[in-house]
């Protein structure tokens, strides 16, 4: 089987491998602290998932659009034939995936729900399997024991199953969404630069969200409340504050990173490198917001990594990096 095909394009060249390892791992540093400080913008704001993924796709579109159209205003065309692939690139990528990550992230530990979520790479691995026919290593039958193993692991199902349900189906969910986010990007990436990719991706995030949650009814004022610190920090910060964040360091920058790298990277290379974002989450996690993992769930969380990565690895490739 062949790695997922990337049509010729202007901007499928010039490919750099250590270029892309940097952008993945840039981009899973800033997204890891960004779920830190969503998490406490949700709790001290009372500002829903829902409203929360509104300002940061909206926000991020607004940035996006206008720095686009001082320097670049061409490179915002959009043409007949990749309209509806960007609608729903838009919709899925960047609507879908980030609200189902912010209702876990409010249910569940940041580690254990991007755990979750990063089980996206075994879900490609079986697409391509069941729903594309093509041949896959066979690696991928003992990816899957490892990461349901391993996911057994971090629930603790011997005490009856001790995470929040409701979190972890929407980790579960987003992990879908995600993996249908990577295969698109790859494709669309090969023909669009990175920046106005996600720049019009969030637009059409931003007008779903518009349409079923419209502006008049959002709650402004909890943006003015004063959201403690947590971490020994001793301080606090408006919930405005903690948007801004969210929208640039959260959002603007690890996006680009992470679909800019697709210029360099396959979509099989890229998810095996993310993967060091439930890892370092935790660590940020554990240190600003105190959450911890009893010894076991470590474990459980070592074994659904390396069940990822041999799912990553389990589809045949053409030499693609």
């Amino acid at each position: 089987m062949t790695e997922l095909a990337v049509p010729p394009g202007p901007l499928a060249l010039r490919r750099n491998a250590r270029v892309g390892y940097a952008m993945v791992i840039g981009a899973a540093l800033l997204f890891s602290v960004n779920g830190v400080v969503s998490k406490i913008a949700l709790q001290e704001s009372g500002i829903g998932a829902d409203r929360w993924t509104q300002l940061r796709t909206t926000g991020t579109f607004v940035g996006l659009a206008l720095a686009l159209t001082l320097v670049a205003p061409g490179r915002l065309r959009i043409g007949r034939r990749e309209l509806a692939a960007i609608a729903v690139y838009g919709m899925i990528g960047f609507s879908l995936v980030q609200w189902l990550y912010f209702v876990a992230i409010e249910r569940l530990p940041i580690g254990i729900a991007l755990l979750l979520e990063f089980t996206a790479p075994l879900l490609v691995a079986l697409w391509a399997r069941f729903v594309w026919h093509e041949p896959v290593r066979r690696r991928v039958w003992v990816a899957i024991a490892l990461v349901l193993g391993g996911l057994a692991l971090v629930a603790q199902i011997w005490d009856g199953l001790t995470l929040d349900g409701l979190g972890v189906a929407a980790a579960i969910t987003a992990a879908v969404a995600l993996a249908a986010f990577w295969l698109a990007g790859e494709r669309l990436v090969a023909r669009r630069d990175p920046l106005s990719l996600v720049c019009l991706g969030m637009g059409w995030g931003a007008l779903f969200w518009a349409a079923t949650r419209p502006w008049w009814s959002f709650p402004f004022d909890a943006l003015t409340i004063e959201a403690a610190l947590p971490g020994g920090l001793d301080t606090n910060a408006p919930v405005w504050s903690l948007a801004v964040w969210t929208i640039v360091l959260g959002t603007i920058a690890p996006y680009v990173l992470h679909v800019g790298a697709l210029r360099h990277l396959s979509a099989t290379t890229l998810g095996i490198v993310a993967t060091i974002e439930p890892v370092v989450a935790s660590v940020v996690a554990w240190a600003w917001l105190g959450e911890t993992l009893v010894a076991v769930q470590i474990a459980g969380g070592g074994v659904v990594l390396a069940g990822i990565f041999l799912a990553e690895t389990s589809r045949r490739s053409s030499g693609a990096t």
